[in-house]
């Protein structure tokens, strides 16, 4: 089973909860329907048990998360923070008997200052919905998820979510200043700064970026922003091999190239986008890069990255002659994810970020692993730092094809460990890793974080379950 769905318990209890809550909500923020309620029970991804929660709450105010937070305290009930539900880790998946606290109602973007060249945002603004409206001040929020135009800001904090621009401009915790976050016992703590300097104590805002909803509720967000860059364009370099793909990474990168991004698509992934879409991508290829500049003189830079591509190795390097055909081309490396998805039914979307100078071998490692357990795999990365996606596809209703799945999966993540990588890059650990987490950052590691828990939520009641 993918998700576990039981019918939630209408005892005392429960009932008590509900009363309790509404007392301090509107009629609209608390949903009880059985049917209602299991449709916020999980995110996207496999593998990962949910529970029937005993209400999904969509707060849309400071302190209507403060009253939810108190009574959750005071009656010892579980809280699981939720965004968009766009993750692939499980981390926003319900459990039994638990509040979901939906915060995708509490979406306004509270201050844009392009002198101080920060926005102020609440945690269920869509990422998309962020990037247009700084860009409308001459801004930009570089963080950009694949999921960009669902996902929210919320949920990126939480999972401290990359993007396809990561190599350039780095991922979320880089641009998060400082946050309002509601504690476990309801009581709000602010973190961090509007400054474009600060190092007064130790650094909470960066604790609770990628913390999955375990240690506070975000409520509010103080994000950096950049100056909007040109356009970018893009580059696309066809490879009889990953290896000698990857080969031209190692020189773009050794040579002190900065594209805005470097992206890799296996034979399967092209395979599967083109019959998804129709985008006429190259199947002869083995492997397709994709390198953009947003630089002054883009061209420039992308001739200088095409010859050392040439030197590893390229069979073609078509540089896009313009703007709209840069954007067709990143329209099919966004596609990557659902086409793979449709190859099989469902997928299983790893998240193994190695050191660059291991792509290949991590990438010749899939295709063992793939062989070996008669599956097909393709991949997908952010190859200008080292994040993978090997996607697994299979079909959900054939138990011995999802128990070969799962096997790929963690000999996957087992592989990324050896090659002196990490479990994850930008997804989170979640209920689908907690137990490679344990294996990464060992025993003494390990016990340091949960002492870092019990000190922020003592009755463990946030988000339980997840990342340990």
């Amino acid at each position: 089973m993918i998700m576990s769905r039981i019918e939630a318990p209408r005892d005392e209890v429960t009932g008590n909860l509900i009363d309790r809550l509404r007392g301090g909500l509107p009629a609209d923020a608390v949903l009880t329907d059985p049917d209602v309620t299991a449709s916020y029970a999980n995110d996207m991804a496999s593998f990962c048990p949910a529970g029937a929660p005993a209400a999904v709450v969509l707060p849309r105010t400071v302190e209507q998360v403060q009253h939810v937070m108190r009574t959750a305290t005071e009656l010892r009930v579980p809280v699981v923070p939720q965004g968009a539900r766009t993750g692939l880790s499980g981390a926003a998946n319900a459990t039994d008997g638990c509040i979901v606290l939906s915060l995708t109602r509490m979406d306004r973007i509270l201050e844009i200052n392009p002198v101080d060249r920060i926005a102020v945002v609440e945690p269920g603004v869509v990422n998309a919905a962020l990037s247009r409206a700084v860009g409308e001040h001459g801004l930009h929020y570089p963080p950009d998820p694949s999921s960009w135009e669902t996902c929210t800001i919320g949920g990126n904090i939480g999972t401290a979510s990359g993007g396809l621009c990561c190599v350039k401009y780095g991922v979320t915790a880089e641009y998060v200043l400082g946050l309002d976050v509601v504690l476990a016992d309801g009581r709000l703590m602010t973190t961090g700064r509007r400054t474009a300097k600060g190092v007064a104590g130790y650094d909470l805002t960066r604790l609770f970026v990628g913390s999955e909803g375990s240690l506070g509720v975000v409520v509010r967000a103080v994000l950096a922003l950049r100056p909007k860059p040109p356009r970018q364009l893009v580059l696309a370099a066809e490879f009889a091999s990953a290896a000698a793909a990857c080969d031209a990474v190692c020189r773009i990168m050794a040579g002190g190239h900065v594209p805005a991004l470097l992206e890799l698509m296996d034979r399967t992934t092209v395979k599967a986008v083109n019959d998804l879409a129709h985008m006429g991508l190259p199947e002869t290829t083995e492997a397709l890069l994709l390198a953009a500049f947003d630089t002054p003189d883009p061209a420039a830079d992308l001739a200088a990255l095409g010859a050392l591509c040439e030197a590893a190795g390229a069979t073609a390097v078509v540089p896009a002659d313009d703007v709209a055909e840069s954007e067709l081309l990143l329209q099919a490396r966004r596609l990557s994810l659902p086409a793979l998805d449709a190859v099989r039914g469902t997928t299983m979307i790893d998240d193994v970020c190695v050191p660059r100078s291991r792509l290949g071998d991590l990438l010749d490692g899939v295709e063992r692993i793939a062989a070996e357990h008669g599956l097909t795999i393709g991949v997908v990365a952010h190859a200008g730092d080292g994040n993978t996606h090997p996607t697994v596809c299979f079909d959900a209703q054939d138990d011995d094809e999802c128990r070969r799945a799962r096997e790929s999966f963690d000999e996957i993540m087992a592989l990324g460990l050896e090659l002196g990588g990490t479990i994850t890059g930008e997804h989170g650990v979640g209920v689908l890793k907690k137990e490679w987490l344990a294996r990464e950052i060992g025993p003494v590691g390990l016990e340091m974080q949960r002492q870092i828990k019990q000190v922020f939520d003592p009755l463990g009641i946030l988000n339980p379950g997840k990342l340990f």
